[in-house]
């Protein structure tokens, strides 16, 4: 229940979700990064604001590459990143796909601007929790000190 009411703060605060599951990933990892969080934004109601795919996957993907994403030129590119993206989507679809009809935001919400606020929230906090899923079974710390 706080984890609810902790997102539909950061929503009252005109958080997207793409923009909250960042958020909270970072905060996961004692991180801040406004840039990041701004960026997001640019995916919010499915790819700005067009009803395409819904930002909560995007959000979602994004989280899991933060973690596993090749950031400099010296570092290796992580094979699992691929995979655990594979498995977020194949997950989100099954799910979503059957409760809403679709991953598009268009889909999700239906034509009703009321379903973002019983919807939306209910798939942000189960996405977070299926990347935290992921990571873990794939040798990630949550806190992002060490990668395996």
């Amino acid at each position: 229940m706080d984890d609810l009411l902790e997102l539909m703060a950061l929503r009252k605060q005109g958080f997207y979700c793409s923009q909250i599951i960042m958020i909270k990933g970072l905060e996961q990892m004692g991180k801040n990064n406004t840039d990041l969080i701004r960026a997001m934004n640019g995916v919010a109601n499915g790819l700005g604001y067009s009803g395409e795919l819904c930002g909560a996957l995007i959000g979602g993907a994004s989280l899991l590459g933060v973690y596993a994403g090749k950031g400099t030129p010296d570092e290796e590119e992580e094979p699992r990143l691929d995979f655990m993206v594979e498995d977020l989507v194949k997950w989100f679809k099954e799910v979503y796909i059957a409760q809403y009809g679709g991953i598009r935001c268009e889909e999700i919400l239906a034509g009703n601007s009321q379903n973002k606020a019983i919807r939306c929230p209910e798939m942000v906090l189960s996405v977070i929790q299926k990347v935290k899923e992921l990571l873990i079974e794939n040798g990630y710390d949550l806190s992002g000190l060490e990668k395996p």
